[in-house]
């Protein structure tokens, strides 16, 4: 029986820093182009924050158009899976349309049972996402003056 991998921090030297990570990623893209032992390279993202971004206005009405949204999937499996047990005389599409229709309603419904339990207390829509305010590059300590001249170069380019 194998042990589970526990969490390492990261090692190595830091040969550069950068405010998003598309930088960061654009930094070791570059060491990769120019045949580096980017192996050897780790990207850290430091002061983790959750930020969330507000999308727009929760209603009534969107509260249950995403409910039967996600009722309408959830409606068309469960059709498919019971034309596979059903008889060969059963018009499989009348099952499936049956079911997401079924399940449009039913995830309305659910929808706005979950929309009014809330009581008003979060009548707007976000995504939520884990940003860092600054991603360092490291490089194992062997190569880390190399990577640093090399980004240096990248740094020149503009």
């Amino acid at each position: 029986m194998s042990q589970p991998t526990l969490p390492l921090p990261p090692t190595g030297l830091p040969v550069g820093s950068y405010a998003t990570y598309a930088e960061a990623q654009r930094a070791v893209d570059f060491l990769s182009d120019e045949k580096f032992p980017v192996e050897n390279v780790t990207i850290v993202g430091s002061d983790l924050q959750m930020v969330e971004r507000v999308t727009g206005r929760l209603t009534w009405g969107r509260a249950a158009a995403a409910g039967a949204a996600s009722g309408i999937w959830f409606g068309f499996l469960v059709g498919l899976l019971l034309t596979l047990f059903a008889d060969a005389d059963t018009n499989g599409l009348a099952v499936i349309l049956l079911g997401a229709v079924w399940g449009a309603l039913f995830g309305a419904v659910f929808g706005l049972v979950g929309y009014a339990a809330t009581g008003g207390r979060r009548d707007f829509t976000s995504r939520s996402q884990i940003v860092a305010k600054r991603y360092d590059v490291l490089c194992d300590s062997r190569t880390a003056e190399q990577a640093r001249e090399m980004l240096a170069r990248l740094s020149l380019r503009g």
